[in-house]
């Protein structure tokens, strides 16, 4: 069930109503309501992988509690082991199998031994990065005495499977929003009108900013032979704007949808276009993925602890991981590892900390170095997103050779001259408005909160309208669903 669709325009305000106004009275029943709610939203899109969120779900529930009663260390660790073995495993059958056979049958060949093994068709279940790691931070926290394990298996399962967040994050740690499942829970006027505020936020960079990216990065990368450099590098701005909006617009619904119920979810994005380096933009990027592999891979490693030696390692094991988690290929690896290339160097130099503060606080407009340095991040960002979006190593690197030649200096060509002009308006109004709201949670949380209520009503409806001009029959898949 998408979130930009009818479907759930039925299913969350049927949610809401029941929620509040049936089971508000009995905490129970609240979490169970959930549990039920989160199990129908995901079985929307395949009742059959309900039983790996349930098999999931109950095997680290089980270890958890075994972790707290057992004394042993010995034994302790090897529960913890079962735990990471059983969801990476799962994680490794249907997302990377193919992947590694693939690349074991190739490795033969080089060596004049095929091997000609044969894949096996496997459907991505939806989400299964996102709560595989959800569930094994908890084993994890649990092992290292940092929380005591619930008896509940029902606010559990409802914290795994919790649906605002369930297929593509924010990856929410236990210690954060488990806690909330046993915490009693009243609606809140000012908290619902902060989600709802969020939501329109998160749907207007959905719908809007998103999808029309989409439209002409897609024609641009499905035909790249067909264009010169200039028009690839267009491809690739509107590819980084479509993937912005709809990967942070994911998380603001999310966030958004889960305040209506009286959910707190960690923050996600945090402008990062704005960012003046690479360190900076790590940050602010994809917060709940980024401090997931900080605090559970990079610090157990030792961090920047160490020799020169083990702070490389370090950074490079993280982004090559990171890449990894993002897809069974090798754009993705490659991915990882130029990032942690252009992030070592300010590590090394004790500089990956220095931009903490929001930009141009205070002022209206930033500093000819701000503007430099956030161009020249951009920039950056955005040539690596090529590795991300291609489909092969050879598709990326021909890109990169038609981006840096004569033709970059050429007129862009588009086959939809009139939507492009559009795009590039839209994408222009959206980072204005991101630029004003840089300060707040989301950039629509307090604007024009000076402003008369007239003026206020009258930007919404002017955000809504737009979004219903835009909006596609039935929705359009996000992004990060195939991650």
């Amino acid at each position: 069930m998408l979130f930009n669709s009818i479907d759930f325009a039925i299913f969350f305000p049927v949610v809401f109503i029941l929620y509040w106004f049936v089971f508000n009275t009995n905490l129970r029943w609240q979490n169970i309501f959930i549990l039920l709610c989160s199990y129908l939203f995901y079985g929307w899109w395949d009742v059959r992988f309900l039983s790996l969120l349930f098999l999931s779900t109950l095997i680290d529930f089980i270890i958890g509690l075994r972790l707290q009663t057992t004394v042993d260390e010995r034994i302790r660790k090897w529960l913890l082991y079962g735990s990471i073995f059983f969801n990476l495993g799962i994680l490794g059958i249907f997302k990377y199998y193919n992947f590694f056979l693939d690349n074991v049958n190739d490795l033969f060949t080089i060596f004049g031994k095929p091997l000609h093994f044969k894949g096996i068709e496997l459907v991505l279940p939806v989400g299964i990065s996102f709560y595989t790691f959800q569930t094994m931070s908890y084993t994890i926290d649990v092992y290292k005495r940092r929380m005591a394990p619930t008896t509940d298996l029902v606010s559990f399962a409802a914290y795994v499977s919790f649906f605002p967040q369930l297929v593509a994050g924010p990856i929410e740690r236990a210690r954060h929003l488990l806690p909330q499942f046993f915490v009693h829970r009243t609606f809140d006027y000012d908290l619902a009108l902060r989600g709802c505020k969020q939501i329109l936020w998160g749907l207007f960079k959905k719908v809007v900013i998103a999808d029309n990216c989409a439209v002409l990065a897609d024609s641009i990368f499905n035909h790249h032979t067909d264009y010169g450099g200039s028009t690839l590098w267009m491809g690739a701005l509107f590819f980084a704007f479509q993937i912005y909006g709809d990967f942070s617009g994911y998380s603001d619904i999310a966030i958004g949808t889960s305040r209506l119920l009286g959910f707190d979810l960690m923050k996600n994005f945090t402008y990062p276009y704005f960012s003046r380096d690479m360190a900076e933009f790590w940050r602010r990027w994809h917060i709940s993925l980024s401090t997931w592999f900080r605090d559970y891979v990079y610090i157990p490693l030792g961090g920047n602890q160490g020799s020169s030696f083990i702070k490389l390692r370090n950074i490079f094991l993280v982004f090559l991981i990171s890449g990894f988690w993002h897809g069974a290929n090798w754009t993705f690896i490659v991915w990882g590892l130029l990032n942690a290339l252009l992030f070592v160097p300010l590590l090394m130099c004790g500089k990956n900390r220095q931009h903490l503060d929001i930009i141009a606080f205070d002022k209206r407009l930033p500093s000819f170095k701000d503007v430099l340095k956030m161009g020249f991040t951009f920039v950056l960002v955005t040539l690596l997103w090529i590795f991300f979006r291609s489909e092969s190593l050879t598709i990326a690197i021909d890109i990169f050779a038609r981006i840096f030649s004569p033709s970059l200096f050429t007129i862009p060509v588009f086959e939809q001259k009139g939507l492009a002009s559009v795009t590039v308006i839209l994408v222009i109004f959206f980072m204005a408005l991101e630029w004003v709201g840089r300060s707040q949670n989301f950039a629509i949380e307090h604007m024009f909160a000076t402003k008369s209520r007239i003026f206020r009503w009258a930007f919404f409806a002017f955000l809504i309208c737009m979004i219903g001009m835009f909006m596609q029959t039935g929705g359009s898949p996000f992004i990060y669903f195939q991650f």
